[in-house]
């Protein structure tokens, strides 16, 4: 990944990268997303576990990032004799994408703050030191 905004600009990224650019998710928990996109009806831990190889603790492990992230939800399945399941399934669309926005944008209007406050505190040092310079 790039070390500074000016390479990451300069880098070709597919829409997936906001993944991992805004949530900081890693590579597999987007293959742990594409699964469950990709898939008809919700998964439990062991099929996404299974279709993306890894051990069941791993695919757990990123699962829980996604659900933290907002990107999938979770629904609990009720057993008839008792006990109960969890599957998983992506959110909408459309509110993954309006929580990455508001993400964005407070992002923007936290670098404006920042700028501003370099810019302030630069100026006043500029301000209270008066030497010329030589040629």
């Amino acid at each position: 990944m790039a070390n500074s905004m000016a390479e990451q600009l300069q880098q070709d990224m597919e829409c997936e990268g906001l993944l991992e650019c805004i949530h900081g998710l890693k590579q597999l928990d987007k293959e742990c997303f594409r699964v469950m996109v990709e898939s008809d009806e919700p998964l439990t831990i062991d099929e996404v576990a299974d279709r993306v190889d890894r051990e069941r603790s791993t695919a757990y492990r990123s699962i829980q990032r996604l659900l933290q992230a907002g990107f999938i939800q979770k629904e609990q399945i009720n057993y008839d004799q008792g006990g109960y399941y969890h599957v998983y399934y992506p959110s909408d669309p459309s509110q993954i994408a309006d929580d990455m926005q508001r993400k964005l944008n407070d992002w923007y209007a936290k670098m404006g703050q920042l700028i501003q406050e370099f810019e302030d505190k630069y100026e006043q040092v500029d301000a209270d030191d008066p030497t010329p310079v030589e040629s």
